[in-house]
């Protein structure tokens, strides 16, 4: 099971706690983790990804094991820490200002 900690507006929108844990099959990508989260929670699709191209949103950013992969391909694996449940998947939003 891969542990996902979503941003606080996205935890309300699919009504989740801070952490939730999915399946994403024997090859864990980036791809895989977000459609395995979006046939679970619905309600996210468009959220995270766009509808159209299922590219990252552009104030959001992926983190695995501590590092931004947020610009990595999509089919990438992700850190073995992350596939065997020791640290999140966390989706973080972006801060953006001046």
């Amino acid at each position: 099971m891969i542990r996902i900690v979503l941003p606080y507006h996205l935890r309300n929108l699919a009504g989740v706690g801070s952490e939730v844990a999915i399946d994403a099959g024997p090859d864990p990508t980036t791809r895989g983790v977000l459609d395995a989260l979006e046939a679970r929670y619905p309600v996210l699709r468009g959220t995270i990804r766009d509808h159209a191209t299922r590219e990252r949103r552009a104030f959001l950013r992926y983190f695995a094991s501590g590092e931004d992969i947020s610009f990595e391909p999509d089919d990438a694996a992700l850190p073995a820490a992350v596939v065997a449940g020791e640290e999140p998947f966390i989706v973080m939003g972006a801060i953006a200002g001046g």
